[in-house]
């Protein structure tokens, strides 16, 4: 009887141990519980602790309460300026409400499904509205806060809070890269055609006025060569006339000696003149007796 009493106290300790131990559960500071009663939400535990619940009836899923990452693939969109563009989002976001979640995605993995389409749809609608130059210059900042705002509207619907949405990459695709490329390698080109061209066009502008100037300057310099050689020819004029008015046969005999130098100067002393020419008047006597020789030889 007494081992009997003793067997039933302890199935009952064990069935009671049992009991509590399955109606009580812990929730970490980095999750958050959902208590289900045969498959049925029963309520959300969010505070961190020991909580209870009714044992073999209810049980519990845990969900994350952290921010968790998510990187959305590369995405080809099209600006509306008609230019293609790849883009590498990533998003951060937490299940704001876990029974939502578990009705509409189930798991983290459904989610993640969920979200990329959401990112990816949000990205497109987004770069549709706007330039290729907005993405690259500071109105990016602006973009990027639409398109937490577009996302995170898409994603409240799931039990999800998307805290940021970013843009990690955005490239041309490479046939357009290519093209890109090419289009700026021929405006390089271009512009350095034109520099060469202004260039070109600034030498000969000032290769005009060097050459202006240096013939301006030679026309002045011929000038005043020219004035100065009228003024010293007028001075050795006047030089000569006055000696010439000092001495007239002493000048015409100087002048007759610097006509015979200048004529004689060659070596070629053959010369046909008549011997009563004024080029050898100072010779007079010598050509005067010889032509009187010729003269009576003549006869």
């Amino acid at each position: 009887m007494n081992r009997s009493l003793s067997i039933v106290l302890a199935v009952l300790v064990a069935v009671v141990g049992i009991g509590l131990y399955g109606s009580v559960f812990t929730v970490d500071e980095t999750q958050q519980g959902l208590v289900l009663q045969f498959g049925n939400p029963k309520r959300v535990v969010k505070e961190p602790g020991l909580h209870f619940k009714v044992p073999f009836v209810q049980n519990v899923e845990y969900f994350e309460d952290r921010i968790l990452d998510f990187d959305a693939p590369p995405v080809e969109a099209v600006a509306s300026d008609k230019k293609r563009i790849v883009v590498d989002a990533f998003a951060r976001y937490r299940i704001e409400n876990p029974l939502l979640f578990r009705q509409r995605v189930q798991n983290e993995l459904t989610a993640r499904n969920r979200l990329e389409s959401i990112v990816n749809s949000s990205l497109r609608k987004l770069l549709g509205r706007v330039e290729l130059i907005a993405v690259l210059s500071g109105e990016r900042s602006q973009l990027m806060a639409t398109l937490s705002e577009d996302v995170n509207s898409e994603a409240t619907k799931l039990g999800m809070k998307v805290v940021d949405v970013r843009i990690k990459r955005a490239d041309l695709p490479e046939a357009n890269s290519q093209a890109v490329f090419r289009r700026m390698q021929a405006e390089r080109e271009r512009e350095a055609r034109e520099a060469r061209a202004r260039g070109a066009e600034e030498s000969q502008k000032i290769k005009a006025g060097a050459d202006r100037e240096r013939t301006v300057l030679l026309a002045e310099a011929q000038k005043q060569a020219q004035i100065l050689r009228g003024e010293g020819d007028a001075v050795r004029s006047r030089i000569f006339a006055s000696a010439y008015s000092v001495d007239p046969e002493f000048f015409s005999f100087y002048r007759s000696l610097q006509a015979y130098r200048s004529a004689l100067q060659s070596g070629d002393t053959t010369m046909v003149l008549s011997p009563n020419s004024d080029f050898f008047k100072y010779f007079g006597d010598t050509f005067g007796g010889q032509a009187s020789t010729d003269t009576t030889t003549g006869n």
